[in-house]
C-alpha cells in the first residue's frame, strides 16, 4: 500500500512534516532520555522529536526496509536519531528501555493496534508518555475527503474503499484504545493544520503514484473513469482555475497517556 518511499513522500510526506512539530508539542515527551518513534516512515516525526528535544536520543522503527533506508539517507540528526526495521506488534526492545514513545499517522494501519499499544507500554518506563495521532479521514482531512467524495460520486462501488471507514480516525476512538491499554491521564485533542497547493496538478498528481488506499484505487481505474474523477474533484474544490493556488485544512486526532507507576 505504501511501497515507494519517494512517492509516499510526495503524496503524504509533506503533510507529515507539517503536522509533526505540532504533534510533538502535544505529546509532551521528556527533554532527555531515549525516545521511540513507531512507524517512522521517511523520518518526519523523528526529525521533529530531535529538533524539539535536543538532549534526547531517538530510535525509529518501520516495517519497510525501503522507508528505513530513506529515513537514514535524509537523517539530519545522525548523532541522535537512528532508524531500523521493526514491527510495533513485536518489539525486540527490553522492558522499560524508553523514556517515551510516539507514533504519527500509523496506528490505524497496524493490524493489531491493541497488541502494539501493549508492546509500547512494555518498553516505556513507568511515568513515561505514549502518544499517537491519526488523520480524521471522515471530515477533517480535506485532501482525502474531496478525493473520496468525488470517487463515490462517479463510482458508487468506491464507497466501501472510502478511508472514512478507517479504524481509530473518529473523535474518542484513540482515547478509548489508550484507556483499554491501561494508560493513565489519557487526553485526546484535535490538531489542525493547513496545506497550500501551487495548483490543481500539485494536489492531483500525487494520487496517481499508487500510494495508500486512494493511490491504489486510482491505479485501478481506466482513463474515462479517472478523467471523470478528476473533473469531479475540481468541481468539489470550487477552483477558479487549475493553475490557481489554494489551501486545504487537515486534522488529526492525537492522544497521549502515561504508563502507570503502579505495580
Amino acid at each position: 500500500m505504501f511501497a515507494d518511499a519517494a512517492a509516499y513522500d510526495r503524496f503524504m510526506g509533506r503533510w507529515s512534516r507539517l503536522v509533526a512539530p505540532r504533534f510533538v508539542d502535544f505529546a509532551r515527551l521528556p527533554d532527555r532520555g531515549r525516545l521511540l518513534d513507531v512507524g517512522s516512515g521517511t523520518g518526519a516525526l523523528a526529525s521533529a522529536m530531535a529538533q524539539r528535544h535536543p538532549e534526547a536520543r531517538i530510535v525509529g522503527i518501520d516495517p519497510s526496509r525501503e522507508f528505513v533506508a530513506c529515513a537514514v539517507a535524509g537523517n539530519s540528526y545522525p548523532d541522535r536519531a537512528g532508524f531500523e526495521v521493526g514491527d510495533a506488534q513485536r518489539l525486540h526492545f527490553d522492558r522499560a528501555s524508553f523514556d517515551g514513545a510516539a507514533s504519527l499517522l500509523v496506528f490505524n494501519f497496524i493490524p493489531d493496534p491493541v497488541r502494539a499499544l501493549l508492546e509500547l507500554r512494555r518498553v516505556t518506563k513507568p511515568g513515561g508518555g505514549i502518544s499517537a495521532a491519526v488523520w480524521d479521514y471522515g471530515a477533517g482531512m480535506r485532501m482525502l475527503r474531496v478525493f473520496w467524495d468525488a470517487a463515490v460520486s462517479v463510482d458508487p462501488d468506491a464507497e466501501e474503499l472510502d478511508e472514512r471507514h478507517m479504524p481509530l480516525c473518529r473523535a474518542g476512538e484513540l482515547s478509548a484504545l489508550w484507556k483499554q491499554g491501561g494508560l493513565d491521564h489519557v487526553r485526546e485533542q484535535a490538531i489542525d493544520i493547513e496545506m497550500r497547493f501551487e495548483s490543481f496538478a500539485d494536489y492531483w498528481e500525487p494520487f496517481l503514484l499508487g500510494q495508500g488506499p486512494a493511490g491504489s484505487y486510482s491505479r485501478r481505474l481506466g482513463r474515462p473513469r479517472l478523467d471523470a474523477l478528476r473533473r469531479e474533484a475540481i468541481r468539489l474544490l470550487g477552483l477558479s482555475g487549475e493553475k490557481a493556488p489554494f489551501a486545504l485544512p487537515g486534522r488529526v486526532w492525537a492522544v497521549r497517556g502515561v504508563v502507570s507507576s503502579r505495580p
